[in-house]
């Protein structure tokens, strides 16, 4: 996630392209160890290897045994991690890649499957920035500054601009 972010920035438009730059491995070596995976996708080498064994994603081996990771493994790799931060259970992920596996004839599913996981992602979305307006107007009402990507309004607009908190129910 951190290489996505620096990709856009901080409050760069997000859109279809900055997935295909993430995906773009033109500049990245092929093949890969499990190393240069991990440093690249930011997870763990044991999240790797738990993928595999979870069946996710094939990894060829070397030689010597040692994991050999080659450009469609790597992509369907941010695909994954993608998914695991937005939420998707393991065994969603599982029959999705499935799906994907058993080839084109499986395309309805996978696009039902991916519908309604993008809703379940706006309704947290919605979710966090409500949180995230609650946390505003503590900031404000303690007296503290909020974010540049806030609204600036002191204290008392904020408290007309949002039910009184009764003092029963007041927490913090």
């Amino acid at each position: 996630m951190t290489r996505a972010l620096e990709t856009v920035g901080d409050d760069g438009p997000l859109s279809v392209e900055v997935i295909h730059r993430l995906t773009d491995l033109a500049d990245v070596p092929e093949p890969m160890m499990i190393a240069e995976v991990s440093e690249l996708l930011g997870i763990s080498p044991h999240t790797l290897r738990y993928y595999e064994r979870a069946g996710l994603v094939e990894v060829a081996r070397d030689s010597n045994g040692h994991r050999v990771y080659d450009a469609h493994a790597v992509r369907r790799l941010v695909f994954l991690t993608r998914m695991r931060l937005s939420g998707m259970p393991m065994r969603d992920l599982q029959d999705y890649i499935s799906l994907v596996d058993a080839g084109e004839h499986t395309v309805p599913e996978r696009l039902d499957m991916l519908v309604e996981h993008r809703d379940t992602i706006r309704r947290r979305i919605r979710e966090l920035t409500l949180s995230l307006t609650a946390i505003e107007y503590k900031i404000t009402t303690y007296g503290g500054a909020t974010g540049p990507d806030v609204p600036a309004t002191g204290a008392a607009t904020e408290r007309a601009a949002l039910p009184q908190e009764r003092p029963a129910l007041r927490a913090g």
